[in-house]
């Protein structure tokens, strides 16, 4: 019996060690990596097993996952749509529902952008014209919900409100991009209302992401005009910088990297890239340039000393590069790889390109080395997160949610 018990711990450890939740946007570290191992390092003749399907609405708000659970954000006709899924087998559980009126004014589709966050038992949701919700994960109750665009006159800028919540402590952080002082403003987990807001920062497509250096808290959000480093509990603005485009046509979009007490900043348009080193009480510019990596919206990853990330407009086709960070050397480049959605795990990228190809990239920078390829969409666009727990892909384009089984 002891025997038994013995190994049944060990087998838990190391479940946990080695397996991990997507419970937000680029999943439990902020950073679009993953603890998975076992992962396949090549696809059988046909691809990856393929678990379920199902057909989902519009929208680019990616899945997320906690145990079993998966959050569905799309919308259904003139409605914003949440839905909870197991994650194992794509039967739906519970919905929550709410009327959208929201008109891309570009034509880009006009479902949700911003990918929801799971704390807990409470599930946060951010839709187009921004409503922001929050509901309990079990059953999909509303505990409250407020419109950004009401409360703080937020515009919806050229794609609607795409920017991802994250969680912090009991506060939901967001860059509303509000009037009057209510740039990025902080609201109570428990009942919405507004704890502290702070600078006049318009809003952007990047999402927010928090970290600890020298024992202190750090919000750091990439907005439409540029960096800003606060103190995650009070909303103190402890550094900004100016880092965006010099057009108006132009977004930020790619989420701050955060490696250590670094943080990556990077967008296109001529603008490129800004590496801070951060402070408890601020951070000190460590360099910038124009030519190492110019992310148009898709974040990049972070391995062994290297950057692996999609340079250039998503209208030319980028090319994936891998960059050593400390000296900002390209160590290789696919030429017009196209943009594409990325998760590091086992050593391995695992992309899935806007076309609706899923590849396997092993992660060196000693050259790109495809393991893998196969067609996984055929409808596209996919321009969503795609996100992996416990083995397993999800992945959508305009009109289906895929789980794909990646270990071997």
């Amino acid at each position: 019996m002891q025997r038994f018990s013995l190994c049944a711990i060990t087998f838990v450890l190391t479940c946990a060690l080695y397996a991990d939740d997507w419970p937000q946007f680029l999943g439990p570290r902020r950073d679009g990596t993953s603890l998975d191992q076992g992962l396949l390092d090549a696809f059988p003749k046909d691809g990856p097993k393929r678990v379920w399907e199902r057909q989902v609405g519009e929208g680019y708000s990616g899945p997320v996952i906690a145990g079993e659970k998966l959050i569905l954000f799309h919308r259904v006709e003139n409605e914003e749509v949440v839905e909870c899924l197991n994650a194992v087998t794509g039967k739906g559980l519970w919905k929550f529902t709410y009327p959208t009126e929201y008109q891309d004014a570009l034509s880009k589709g006009d479902g949700p952008r911003a990918t929801p966050a799971i704390v807990g038992d409470k599930l946060i949701t951010l839709g187009a014209e921004g409503t922001l919700t929050c509901l309990t994960l079990d059953d999909g109750k509303k505990l409250w919900s407020r419109s950004l665009t009401k409360d703080y006159k937020t515009t919806l800028g050229y794609f609607g409100i795409g920017t991802s919540p994250v969680v912090e402590q009991n506060l939901v952080l967001v860059n509303v991009g509000g009037k009057t002082d209510s740039g990025i403003v902080a609201f109570d987990l428990a009942n919405g209302k507004e704890v502290w807001k702070a600078t006049n920062d318009p809003g952007s497509y990047s999402s927010p992401t928090v970290c600890t250096v020298d024992g202190k808290r750090l919000a750091v959000f990439f907005t439409r005009t540029g960096a800003v480093v606060l103190d995650a509990k009070s909303g103190a603005v402890l550094f900004q910088k100016r880092w965006r485009a010099r057009i108006d046509a132009s977004v930020n979009a790619a989420t701050p990297l955060v490696i250590g007490n670094l943080a990556f900043f990077s967008t296109s348009y001529d603008t490129g890239a800004l590496l801070l080193k951060l402070r408890k009480d601020g951070a000190d510019e460590v360099w910038t340039d124009e030519n190492v990596m110019s992310n148009h919206y898709n974040t990049c990853v972070y391995h062994d000393g290297h950057l692996y990330g999609f340079d250039g407009r998503q209208e030319a086709g980028p090319n994936l590069r891998c960059v050593e960070l400390k000296t900002k050397k390209v160590n290789w480049e696919q030429e017009r790889f196209g943009n594409g959605s990325m998760v590091l795990a086992d050593g391995k990228l695992i992309v899935l390109t806007e076309k609706g190809d899923l590849h396997l990239v092993k992660a060196t920078p000693e050259g790109f080395r495809e393991l893998a390829k196969v067609r996984l969409f055929d409808a596209g666009p996919c321009r969503t997160q795609i996100a992996l727990a416990h083995g397993r892909l999800y992945a959508r384009d305009q009109k289906k949610l895929v789980c794909v089984e990646l270990k071997k």
